[in-house]
């Protein structure tokens, strides 16, 4: 069998062991996930293991993505604010989309009445990390009263957004805020709101610490699901296994060099100007992988005796001077990886997956 290099292997068992034990611990709160699949480019097999596992939507940011489930028989989440461009799609394939224009809402409104379908909207509340939602109550309640109006459309909730751009970490008192929004939201208009969706994976801590989230019953899952760590503090959740993913990149060249370049250093082939430390002579291991795949600085390898030096956009530079093992050219190194790893290497066509059912 020949196998083809740079590789990722994804230990579905892992992952659907994972989702089952994330929310087991989800809803005994109450709340139920939707598992974000954006990371794995919404692979089916792998949405598979989500559904296998027990979450109550498949979310993700990218339309494209979405398209890939069409498929599955459960609720779908558009998670990026639409743009107007894609209203069309985003009506056919998703059932609920996140959202803070009036302008958007209504042309999903204008789509969903062409397509005889009721499209759902969870309009998102900014509650400090600046990235999308309504920051004031007014602006909100102004476009709540307009989708009341519209048809093709309903108010399925609100939710928030935090730790991904501004890295505010989730407390019950920030919480607690839109749990008390939703509850003035259902007073002043008399509505029932299906979905009050506190976050993402950086909002599993609150959980394992056993503390409950007024009203709040909804989470959007990632991280937590593929690796099992919550995202505010990056613990490992019990019970789950960081190991779903690994990547394995071949050995093309290994010599012994200086650890500093001879000449005038100037800018690399990023535009960066880099930097070393003066090791003396070491053992140089080229891999055949580089930035346009990966994210360097979210790889780690399992031979612990292995540093990452840096690389370009092909290759990968480590320094296996303190490695045990004998490597040789052909050989392969093997290495853990971060949300941001798997997100960029799923993403490259370069990089064979190898799904392990």
């Amino acid at each position: 069998m020949n196998l083809s290099y740079p590789r990722m292997t994804i230990d579905l068992n892992i992952i659907r062991n994972n989702v089952k034990t994330v929310v087991s611990l989800c809803n005994k709160h109450d709340i139920k996930v939707a598992g974000v699949t954006k990371v794995f480019c919404g692979n089916p097999k792998i949405a598979q293991a989500y559904v296998d596992g027990g979450v109550s939507y498949l979310a993700d940011s990218r339309i494209e993505n979405l398209i890939r489930l069409k498929d599955f028989q459960i609720p779908k989440i558009m998670l990026r604010l639409p743009m107007k461009s894609e209203v069309e799609k985003v009506v056919e394939y998703a059932d609920i989309s996140l959202n803070s224009e009036i302008e958007t809402i209504i042309s999903l409104s204008e789509k969903a009445v062409e397509k005889g379908k009721v499209h759902k909207i969870i309009l998102m509340v900014d509650l400090g990390d600046l990235r999308e939602g309504y920051y004031s109550d007014e602006s909100l309640f102004q476009s709540i009263e307009k989708i009341l109006e519209l048809k093709g459309v309903r108010l399925a909730g609100i939710g928030t957004n935090l730790t991904c751009y501004g890295g505010v970490i989730p407390n019950k008192e920030i919480l607690n805020r839109l749990s008390s929004l939703a509850e003035d939201i259902e007073e002043k208009y008399k509505i029932r709101l299906e979905i009050v969706s506190g976050g993402n994976s950086s909002s599993i801590h609150l959980l394992t610490k056993d503390e409950g989230i007024e009203v709040i019953n909804n989470l959007r899952l990632g991280e937590s699901l593929i690796l099992g760590r919550e995202a505010a503090y990056g613990k490992q959740i019990l019970g789950t296994d960081a190991g779903g993913f690994k990547l394995q990149a071949e050995i093309i060249e290994l010599k012994e060099k200086p650890s500093v370049p001879t000449g005038e250093i100037g800018k690399d082939a990023f535009g960066n100007t880099p930097t070393f430390v003066d090791r003396g002579v070491r053992k140089r291991i080229l891999c055949a992988v580089g930035k346009q795949d990966i994210d360097f600085d979210n790889i780690h390898p399992i031979d612990e005796g292995i540093i990452i030096l840096g690389g370009s956009s092909d290759h990968l530079i480590l320094d296996g001077s303190d490695s045990n093992i004998d490597y040789k050219v052909g050989d392969i190194v093997e290495f853990k990886m971060t949300y941001v790893s798997i997100l960029r290497a799923m993403t490259s066509e370069f990089i064979e997956k190898i799904i392990l059912e």
